[in-house]
């Protein structure tokens, strides 16, 4: 059974730091691709960042430069680090696995973030 549990989220001021986790089970990271998504209330889900099974990385373009995905394959977890928050950053954040070649998704229940003074 696939089961992603997000954790890291919290409160923060802007300019502030969160690292989030994504603990993953009962898959192989070498065969799947983990994306970070969130949402914002009253806006589309969109996709933050993702990396791949043979760790190739993108981010959602207005994002470069401040947060950074990666990868403990030891732990299976992957890790959302956000720097330089802005309130703008507030939504929840889930993290989903996606196996090659297949559309079957398997998300996280989400953890959520909030920037505010």
């Amino acid at each position: 059974q696939v089961q992603l549990l997000e954790s890291g989220g919290g409160f923060v001021q802007p300019g502030g730091s969160l690292r989030l986790s994504c603990v993953t089970s009962g898959i192989s990271l070498y065969n799947y691709a983990i994306s970070w998504y969130r949402r914002a209330p009253g806006r589309e889900r969109e996709r933050v960042a993702r990396i791949t099974s043979w760790n190739s990385i993108d981010y959602l373009e207005s994002l470069k430069g401040r947060f950074t995905i990666s990868k403990d394959i030891a732990k299976k977890t992957i890790y959302l680090q956000m720097n330089d928050l802005k309130p703008e950053d507030t939504a929840t954040y889930y993290c989903m696995a996606l196996r090659r070649f297949s559309s079957a998704e398997h998300w996280g229940q989400g953890t959520q973030v909030t920037v505010s003074s």
